[in-house]
């Protein structure tokens, strides 16, 4: 398995923050990803404090979404089309939870295996998708700057895999921070 790590959002919801710098048990949010890929050839997209030895690059244009992070993460990756490629959101808290079960799901003929928590949302950012055809379903889309996911998963045959809402959990609001006991770097605990 391969994995692409999102690690470079703006963070507006939460004033902009290094969301993969935030704390969870520990250990940041960025290491929980790393973490659950270790062993795996693997990229970060995005800046921040990404420990040495592991490659990173940033999309293009800077800013410019999902896909375009997506895109840029799977060209620093030398293509090996029978490979599968986990794509992440490094914002995560319960990742290494979550990435077994999905390990366990990947069987057939299926392009990808998405997470989808019990109000049966999709989480394009929480997925196993087969490299060649994610490859292909990148291909042709024009512009990559602010397109939605589901418009690469909408060329995909993508297999749902049904997980807890608390293992689909990501951080993307103050009520999000609290709710999950998440800190600051460097902020004293409870």
């Amino acid at each position: 398995m391969r994995a692409v790590l999102l690690a470079g959002g703006r963070a507006s919801r939460l004033g902009g923050i290094d969301k993969p710098a935030l704390e969870y048990r520990g250990l940041s949010l960025l290491e929980h990803a790393l973490a659950a890929t270790d062993g795996a050839d693997r990229v970060v997209v995005g800046a921040g404090a990404v420990p040495a030895g592991v490659p990173t690059v940033l999309e293009e244009p800077r800013w410019g979404g999902p896909v375009a992070a997506l895109a840029a993460g799977l060209a620093a990756l030398p293509p090996r089309p029978e490979e599968v490629v986990a794509v992440l959101a490094a914002d995560q808290p319960h990742v290494a939870d979550a990435l077994p079960r999905l390990r366990a799901a990947v069987e057939g003929t299926a392009d990808g295996w998405v997470a989808v928590d019990e109000e049966r949302r999709r989480q394009p950012l929480l997925a196993i998708y087969r490299e060649d055809a994610l490859r292909r379903a990148l291909t042709g889309l024009g512009d990559l700057a602010g397109l939605p996911l589901r418009r690469v998963l909408d060329r995909l045959a993508i297999v749902e895999v049904p997980l807890p809402s608390e293992l689909c959990s990501d951080v993307d609001t103050a009520e999000d921070v609290r709710r999950l006991g998440i800190r600051a770097p460097g902020e004293d605990g409870p």
